[in-house]
């Protein structure tokens, strides 16, 4: 089961039987609409919140995998999910209308796969034989808690990300046809003294580093064993931060095979600066766009390392620094 400090070996191979995945206007027009299970035109998404729109998300996430899976929510023993709103409401207040027992977490940014390692650890070791697990944001939402209001129209600086406006969840069984979750690292709280809130990327990339070290020492492989190694949302700032940790630490990895979901979700010419974030980013992005490729054959080996800042508008105001984690977890696909 432990392997190592932090690093869970899940034997069972706990199954991603199914996904959903919702997007807003902007990830419409970026460069993977065909991996979203469905778009909106709208932000509002004809609600009188951003708050409630995102909850809108999150139901159509959870609805959409339900139904693709053929699985009644009857048969969903729990839900593991949250995302960056005060006190996680949208996905507490999405939850209730399902009437699925529920964990709610809060890991910013890495709560998709803090939730996804959480879930496996439950199935495999017969907690549950079925759950749910996710993660979403909303670009004027989060920017309206964590910055200003986007009707400000205030200049951001291009080390600065675009929030994704999405919600992606996974429903993982103990038996199936599917990719399957086999181990997972949980991350330690890095926090290197960076105080900007428009920095995510490079204030989060130690901590992707330190996860990806600890996971490859403690699960007894090394880079070759992965096709592809993606974090989370350290856009093109953090990533390039991180490839240049990762070559100071004696892991040299090629370019092509360390990605950012952040890098994949728009396309070049929309203004997001750096990059994507919010935890709806790695959420969206694992759930629709990666593993569909991975059941397409291109890759068998994945390791997502979802990664997230750990401030809050009150720890920003009295000027504290900004400590950040990284989740680790691998998922496999054929010949397992």
């Amino acid at each position: 089961m432990l392997s190592g400090h932090s690093t869970w070996l899940f034997k069972n191979g706990p199954v991603i039987i199914s996904t959903g995945t919702v997007g807003g206007p902007f990830e419409a027009r970026g460069k993977i609409p065909e991996d979203f299970d469905l778009l909106h035109d709208d932000i509002w998404l004809r609600q009188d919140s951003f708050e409630k729109a995102q909850k809108v998300l999150i139901e159509e996430a959870c609805q959409k995998a339900m139904e693709k899976a053929e699985v009644q929510q009857e048969a969903v023993q729990f839900f593991l999910g949250g995302d960056l709103i005060n006190q996680i409401t949208p996905t507490s207040f999405a939850i209730k209308t399902f009437g699925v027992p529920y964990l709610g977490l809060f890991g910013a940014c890495s709560t998709s796969m803090e939730g996804l390692a959480l879930g496996a650890f439950i199935v495999n070791y017969g907690g549950a034989t079925c759950l749910m697990t996710g993660a979403s944001s909303h670009n004027a939402a989060t920017e309206k808690q964590f910055r200003y209001p986007t009707e400000y129209g205030g200049q951001k600086p291009p080390t600065s990300q675009w929030t994704v406006t999405g919600a992606g969840v996974a429903i993982l069984k103990n038996e199936g046809e599917g990719p399957r979750v086999t181990s997972a690292t949980i991350g330690r709280v890095i926090d290197m003294g960076l105080t900007d809130p428009f920095n995510m990327g490079g204030a989060m990339a130690p901590a992707a580093v330190d996860t990806i070290e600890i996971h490859l020492k403690e699960r007894g492989v090394d880079l070759s064993y992965y096709d592809l190694i993606v974090t989370g949302d350290l856009g093109h700032i953090g990533r390039e931060v991180a490839l240049d940790l990762l070559n100071k630490h004696g892991l040299s990895i090629k370019e092509e095979q360390f990605q950012d979901c952040g890098l994949m979700i728009y396309r070049e010419g929309q203004p997001v600066l750096s990059g994507a974030s919010g935890a709806g980013c790695s959420a969206t992005v694992v759930y629709g766009h990666l593993l569909n490729r991975m059941k397409k054959g291109e890759f068998n080996r994945l390791l997502v390392v979802a990664t997230g800042a750990l401030l809050s508008p009150l720890t920003f105001q009295q000027k504290e620094t900004i400590p950040c984690i990284a989740h680790a977890v691998s998922i496999e696909f054929g010949g397992l």
